[in-house]
């Protein structure tokens, strides 16, 4: 199958690059695309060099699929002329997500929806995508009526400018500022852009998505996102309130069945979910369950996973996958 991966010089990028290999997708023609000023440069996969090209060149190429991490507008201008070409787009920005005609994809829990006439997939947010996998078999079962999540992010969520500025203020010198202060030794609550309602772009698409992804728009949540001087991997505390009775040890054995969830959760062995452990896995990690005791039918948990690989690149790869699967693609 010809391959386009848009944004492959990028960290999401050069992620989508290592798990096509990793999960062996039957790549027989790789296009690592990128704007102007990285064409002609190198990329590698499988162990063979490509050259990057520009983005008519992989549509005159006519790739099956292309999985774009380039940002929100390249996506907005390319993706709908890749699809114009009968290419099935995979998109990691946040231009189509909530676009009413566009589906929003988690394979986990709605790649049901997926027909073939869908030319431009959404991939969803990072700190959602970790989110609804854990939530969704628990929603199936008890109904959840509201959602408080916080989260503790890598600064990967934001590019190689931001480890670069964790690296350089570690080792101080100095660096591009990725944020309007140092990351290192801090925590900043402030991921994206803010909005009039007060909340930013990220807490909103957490609001916005999670509805979208499990289909029931009566679900109340309320996000409030925080960077972290972490390389990789992110991690939520969630509160989650049913609408029916849970039963703690039926809540741990849902998860431990459940698709892409791993359970760690051993409070006396000191066993619970961290970005450490989840470096360079594709699983939800998900500890730490307790009953909240302020109010009924209300669980705590933690929750982490790796923000460039389900986050973002892997779960392209599983909807790529999907489709494939079920004769959405062909090569």
């Amino acid at each position: 199958m010809k391959v386009a991966v848009v944004g492959a010089t990028g960290l999401v990028g050069t992620k989508m690059l290592q798990v096509l290999a990793e999960r062996n997708f039957p790549v027989t023609e790789l296009l690592p695309v990128a704007s102007e000023k990285s064409v002609g440069k190198e990329v590698e996969f499988k162990g063979k060099k490509y050259k990057v090209i520009g983005m008519q060149e992989a549509i005159d190429a006519k790739p099956a699929v292309a999985l774009f991490s380039a940002g929100g507008g390249t996506s907005l201008e390319w993706a709908p002329k890749f699809a114009a070409a009968g290419i099935t787009v995979i998109d990691n920005s946040s231009a189509w997500r909530m676009d009413t005609t566009k589906k929003l994809v988690v394979p986990e829990i709605n790649a049901d929806a997926l027909t073939s006439e869908d030319k431009i997939i959404a991939n969803p947010n990072c700190s959602t995508i970790q989110m609804v996998v854990a939530l969704n078999p628990l929603h199936k079962k008890y109904k959840i009526n509201r959602i408080v999540v916080s989260t503790y992010q890598s600064v990967t969520g934001t590019g190689k400018k931001a480890v670069d500025q964790l690296f350089g203020e570690r080792k101080n010198i100095e660096a591009e500022k990725a944020y309007p202060y140092p990351i290192d030794l801090n925590v900043i609550p402030h991921i994206d852009v803010f909005t009039d309602n007060g909340y930013t772009k990220e807490e909103m698409k957490m609001v916005n998505e999670t509805k979208k992804i499990l289909r029931d728009d009566t679900i109340r949540v309320t996000a409030t996102t925080v960077r972290i001087p972490v390389i990789g991997g992110h991690s939520e505390s969630v509160n989650v309130e049913f609408e029916n009775e849970f039963d703690l040890n039926e809540v741990k054995n849902i998860l431990s069945n459940a698709d892409g969830v791993v359970l760690q959760d051993n409070v006396s062995e000191n066993i619970y979910p961290m970005p450490l452990l989840a470096h360079e896995r594709d699983e939800v990690f998900v500890g730490r369950l307790r009953r909240d005791e302020t109010q009924p039918k209300t669980l705590n948990m933690w929750i982490v996973s790796d923000n460039l690989r389900k986050g973002a690149a892997t779960n392209a790869v599983q909807i790529a996958e999907y489709l494939l699967q079920k004769g959405l693609i062909v090569s």
